[in-house]
């Protein structure tokens, strides 16, 4: 099973939100590239047509950048058919069953809300749709650590835990790959991606837009579930950990889920909460909701590398600008050779990865001015990478995890033990603070890294802005 590819896709909750906005862009993507060779079943309550499907998935393609081979969409629609029913109902799966029909390692993706995870997980066991299958569940695992727990207990019940695959869309970005690949590749770093010579790490994810609509999601959620928990933790994961024996990613899922379990449990003074100015109007959220749509906190990682070094993380929405990036400042020089190179004078050497709206990498140094003066100022060697022809995320997990290539997804104990580190938090925690849209947050984020050289803000004429 492990290296044998699924013979059959089945999407619960084909008619919803996700599969309009991601899945069906990325099976599309599979079709353009010759991947997508299996049959499509999608999964849901309501009684469509399947002409109803295939016009869905096609007004999908369309307002995700349009249909530019119409070979390859009549394919995907060719394969694509539907099975209606509550996932309660063991008439449901006993319908997906028949369906199926010859194949027998199909992958199940639960495109649906967790609140729903545990009747179909349960419901594909009793139906004996489980055995050699794979099944793939969409963040948020869970919404806290008892949680998380209970899904992993239920899902384990019925696959074992190399079938399971946890998909974060995230991490199948080329910008967060190269995080792995730009440390381990490079002999450089090195020496100095630690306590001695690194002074802080910040990661930011910013968006300038607000809920879009899904207010109602978000008062389930907040900013620190929906975003910081997944994530960013995952990208502190892939900056902070240990070098894997081998490239094997159950050797990178053994050194990601050390570092999330020698993280230091929040407590109160390490977070700042944030709402945005008129949150509280959109569709769905509560008169007097309490949920942060920004959220900035102080993290600590207590391993022999990381020790004392402060990790800052942030996100939110309706910010100023819409980018996420991580940049990790060195310590300045021992002594103060040059009058303008000194702490005072602003920040010290850094690295900065930056993950959106484009891929680049730059490294700050300082330079010499022309003249006798030895004077100058720092700038930043960059490197920016981009192709136009790069795999969707969400193209490249499904591909994956119908192949089995479990890499880039979350294992049980990393999801269980980064809940730990946010679970003291999640109910005792400082109220939201009001912010203005087009500002950076409240300005209690500011006060949480004012030591540490405060937050990087995009710049105009900084390379890649």
């Amino acid at each position: 099973m492990a290296n044998s590819r699924s013979d059959a896709l089945v999407i619960f909750g084909v008619t919803g939100d996700l599969a309009h906005k991601m899945i069906f862009p990325a099976l599309y993507a599979m079709a353009k590239r010759g991947t997508l060779k299996v049959p499509v079943i999608g999964v849901a309550l309501p009684d469509w047509s399947i002409e109803r499907l295939h016009k869905r998935a096609t007004d999908s393609i369309e307002h995700a950048g349009g249909v530019d081979n119409r070979k390859a969409l009549k394919h995907l629609l060719s394969l694509l058919t539907y099975v209606s029913g509550d996932y309660a109902d063991p008439a449901t799966f006993a319908a997906l069953k028949k369906k199926l029909g010859k194949a027998r390692r199909p992958a199940h993706y639960l495109a649906i809300p967790p609140s729903l995870f545990g009747i179909v997980i349960r419901g594909l066991g009793a139906a004996k749709l489980a055995e050699h299958a794979r099944v793939i569940v969409e963040k948020p695992f869970g919404r806290d650590l008892a949680s998380a727990r209970e899904l992993n207990e239920i899902a384990r019940q019925v696959f074992p835990e190399d079938s399971i695959f946890r998909i974060d869309h995230f991490l199948g970005k080329e910008a967060i790959m190269n995080i792995l690949y730009f440390r381990f590749a490079n002999s450089f770093l090195e020496p100095i991606w630690n306590r001695n010579y690194i002074a802080s790490v910040q990661i930011t994810l910013a968006e300038d837009f607000g809920v879009k609509g899904r207010g109602d999601f978000y008062e389930t959620a907040g900013c620190l579930r929906d975003v910081i928990q997944n994530h960013l933790f995952q990208v502190i994961a892939l900056l902070a950990m240990e070098p894997p024996p081998l490239r094997d990613f159950g050797a990178v899922h053994n050194e990601k889920a050390k570092v999330f379990q020698a993280m230091r449990p929040l407590n109160h003074d390490d977070l700042v909460r944030g709402q945005y100015d008129g949150y509280r109007k959109e569709p769905g959220v509560a008169k007097n909701s309490d949920v942060e749509t920004f959220c900035a906190l102080r993290l600590f990682i207590d391993s022999w590398r990381w020790q004392g070094v402060p990790w800052f993380i942030r996100s939110g929405k309706y910010l100023a600008e819409t980018f996420s990036e991580v940049l990790v400042e060195l310590k300045p020089p021992p002594q103060e050779l040059f009058a303008d190179s000194a702490p005072e004078t602003g920040r010290a050497n850094y690295l900065r990865f930056r993950l959106s709206p484009n891929a680049a990498i730059a490294l700050a140094a300082r330079v010499k001015s022309a003249g006798k003066d030895f004077v100058g100022d720092q700038r930043e060697l960059f490197l920016s990478e981009e192709s136009p022809d790069e795999e969707l995320p969400y193209e490249r997990l499904l591909s994956d995890a119908m192949t089995g290539d479990g890499a880039l997804f979350t294992r049980e104990d990393a999801v269980e033990a980064a809940w730990a580190v946010v679970d003291p938090v999640l109910k005792k925690h400082p109220r939201a603070r009001t912010y203005k849209r087009g500002s950076w947050g409240p300005k209690g984020a500011d006060a949480i890294i004012a030591p540490d050289n405060g937050w990087q803000n995009p710049t105009p004429g900084q390379g890649g802005f």
